[in-house]
């Protein structure tokens, strides 16, 4: 037995099986109280918990954030209940009062487990198969940070991450993608809790889901233990013990359970799924299995026998006595490890922002805003240690590489890596990202195809519900790729990611708003950002000094009027030029044109009114020109201004085709000015002469 057992020594199966069973009634009867949620996993999962969490699990409930504490997610995530009754019971800060409102207003119990609300739950899971993703995120910060840290004689990262996990998370195609690639990464220390109970909402999976889990997970190159009886204690203890040892496999443990156990009538069938039990149900069941205490009511000798509070705070002391050791040994290594842990960045970062911005000024060529990021990784990846890059096979054209990338592919063994492709795998890759975030010791980024921000795309929205600092890097981000076609020509995914609460989404004009954009990412501590960036060169906008501080507002004038402005021109990314051009165009005509550049719609939100009016003056007309749908810009422009973009799905043809044939161009876009300004002069002389004739 390991360390954790001389503190919570074995114990007889009846005792047992009441201390899961408290498991149990906390979940039925917070569901009954809510009359609503999913007490069946919890039910069916209770036995499997108690000898994970009460042998196994390495935390301190006194500090839900000791770097090197063992993480659990519950995938599975409707059975919420779960957690919270584990959390509850080993003494972290959720008293049975929170259990009592679960799924209320401003609870720390709501419906899913939300990392920031709950303390001790590390990550928000409820879309399938996700929490499953971030814990392979979680598992690979701890190898590379093991990887990073660890030294001869000071081991200071060293724990598992722990995932229980359902049929759902298996169906989702997810599963599929992280799992493959946990395997061949041969992350040893995630060990994941596979409940095999065969009912899901619609009934026995038999129907919908015949799939070979273990051969299927074999296939990856996990370590496979099971089936075994998920409600007998010292098999769940055997099998957790086994995978701890397995050697440089994952390894998932299948538990064969019964979904609502204990329910006389509803065990075993999908009624114990995604509803409360009823009343009678509940009395029924507290009865079969010789409960005796009213709801909510936890005897004593269960407390003390789940109080894990002790033994969590020795856990720590003896890590803190071993860190001190390292810190005395390896002081600089101790020191960042300390500031990677807590997100800081590190002491010279205004001196790297300066050599950020020398560099991306010091390019005046026309250029794609794909490889300005890479000139702006050539800076902060050497600077950052702790940001972790990586692609969906696309690190060729989405230039996420660099100079100091370390790719995992070419590192021999120990090697410190930073740099990963994640295969074809969008969706994957943006959640493990997430869990990398959670974890804490990395900034990661992740490339793609901006198209496929439509396979990642809840994977994006978890980040932002999450307020994980982590960098979506989207290229080819128009119709501007070209020759690829309507398949991969993004038309709505710009605005509908600004849709995304939370989510910074940057679109670059040139090299130093890119610039500007990657340090606005970076110093972001509470959500994600995303970087939409051209496949085609675009030309550098003359920047005077100080315009960076301008840009980070996200939106700012880029080139004034000869005179008072009559009409706003608003560009973004490869637009930004066209409105530049169009902006002569006008002036040549005798019209008064300001050019806006508004690179991060979400940073210009957030300033101040009087700014905001600053760059979009009231009662002057306005013309948007962005090459995407155009419907998102009414919000700046207005149902009388104009809109340049695209309605339609694109086409298979050179850029600069397109780009004619779909009239996002200069004259057109001035065309639309002028068209704009007549439509604004009619109406001001219509409304002049209703003034005239009512004073008449």
């Amino acid at each position: 037995m390991n360390a954790h057992n001389e503190l919570f020594p074995v114990i007889d199966p009846t005792q047992r099986r009441r201390l899961a069973n408290a498991i149990r009634f906390l979940a039925i009867d917070g569901v009954e109280a809510a009359t609503c949620g999913h007490p069946g996993a919890p039910m069916g999962m209770a036995d499997i918990a108690e000898v994970l969490w009460r042998n196994h699990m390495h935390h301190n409930p006194a500090n839900p954030h000791w770097p090197d504490r063992d993480r659990f997610v519950l995938s599975n995530g409707h059975g919420s209940m779960l957690i919270y009754a584990l959390l509850h019971l080993t003494g972290y800060d959720l008293p049975i009062g929170e259990l009592k409102r679960f799924r209320q207003l401003h609870s720390k119990t709501p419906g899913h487990p939300e990392v920031g609300y709950t303390p001790g739950v590390e990550t928000t899971t409820g879309p399938l198969g996700q929490g499953l993703a971030n814990a392979v995120g979680m598992a690979l910060a701890e190898h590379l940070l093991a990887r990073k840290f660890n030294q001869p004689g000071h081991e200071i990262v060293n724990h598992h991450t722990y995932v229980f996990l359902g049929d759902g998370c298996l169906m989702e195609g997810i599963s599929h993608e992280v799992c493959s690639l946990a395997g061949t990464l041969k992350l040893n220390k995630l060990i994941a809790y596979y409940d095999d109970n065969g009912i899901s909402i619609d009934g026995h999976v038999e129907h919908w889901f015949t799939d070979n889990t273990a051969l299927r997970f074999q296939s990856y190159g996990w370590n496979v233990i099971g089936p075994i009886d998920g409600h007998d204690a010292l098999a769940v203890e055997r099998a957790t013990a086994e995978a701890k040892t397995c050697g440089d496999k994952p390894t998932l443990i299948i538990c064969r359970t019964t979904i609502g156990w204990g329910s006389p009538n509803k065990a075993g069938s999908h009624d114990a799924h995604g509803s409360a039990l009823g009343a009678s149900e509940a009395e029924a069941t507290r009865r079969a299995l010789g409960w005796e205490y009213a709801p909510f009511e936890i005897p004593q000798d269960i407390y003390d026998a789940w109080n894990a509070k002790p033994h969590g705070a020795k856990l720590e002391a003896d890590w803190n006595q071993r860190f001190a050791a390292y810190a005395k040994a390896h002081p600089a290594l101790a020191a960042e490890y300390k500031r990677r842990m807590a997100g800081d960045l590190p002491a010279n970062w205004a001196e790297t922002v300066k050599a950020l911005y020398a560099r991306a000024r010091a390019v005046t060529a026309p250029t794609a805003t794909r490889k300005s990021s890479q000139i702006a990784l050539e800076t902060l990846v050497p600077a950052l240690p702790g940001m972790f890059g990586g692609s969906a096979d696309l690190t060729g054209s989405n230039l996420t590489a660099v100079k100091d990338s370390k790719p995992w592919a070419q590192a021999k063994s120990g090697e410190v890596v930073n740099y990963l492709s994640y295969g074809v795998r969008e969706f994957g890759m943006a959640a493990m990202m997430s869990g990398m975030a959670l974890h804490m010791g990395f900034l990661p980024y992740g490339g793609t195809f901006l198209m496929f921000s439509d396979y990642s795309r809840n994977a994006v929205r978890m980040s932002a519900l999450m307020k994980q600092r982590v960098v979506h890097v989207f290229s080819h981000d128009s119709i501007g790729l070209g020759e690829d076609g309507p398949t991969h020509q993004a038309v709505e995914q710009a605005p509908s990611l600004r849709l995304i609460p939370n989510l910074d989404v940057w679109r670059p004009g040139d090299v130093l708003e890119t610039a500007v954009a990657w340090r606005c990412a970076v110093e972001r501590m509470t959500g994600p950002s995303a970087l939409l960036l051209s496949r085609q060169n675009v030309m550098s906008s003359p920047h005077p000094e100080g315009a960076e501080a301008h840009i980070a507002r996200g939106g700012y004038i880029l080139a004034e009027a000869s005179g008072k402005p009559q009409v706003v021109l608003i560009g973004t990314g490869s637009e930004v030029e066209i409105a530049l051009m169009a902006q002569k165009l006008l002036e040549a005509a005798g019209v008064a044109a300001r050019v806006v550049s508004m690179p991060c719609t979400a940073a210009f939100d957030r300033q101040d009114e009087a700014y905001r009016n600053t760059v979009l003056p009231l009662f002057v007309p306005r013309v948007a020109v962005e090459a995407a749908q155009p419907d998102f810009w009414r919000k700046y422009v207005g149902l009388s201004g104009g809109v340049v973009g695209i309605a339609t799905f694109g086409e298979s043809a050179p850029a600069s085709d397109l780009y004619k044939h779909f009239k996002i161009t200069p004259e057109h876009t001035a065309d639309v000015a002028q068209a704009v300004l007549r439509m604004h002069a009619a109406r001001h002389e219509s409304e002049d002469g209703n003034v005239v004739r009512s004073m008449n």
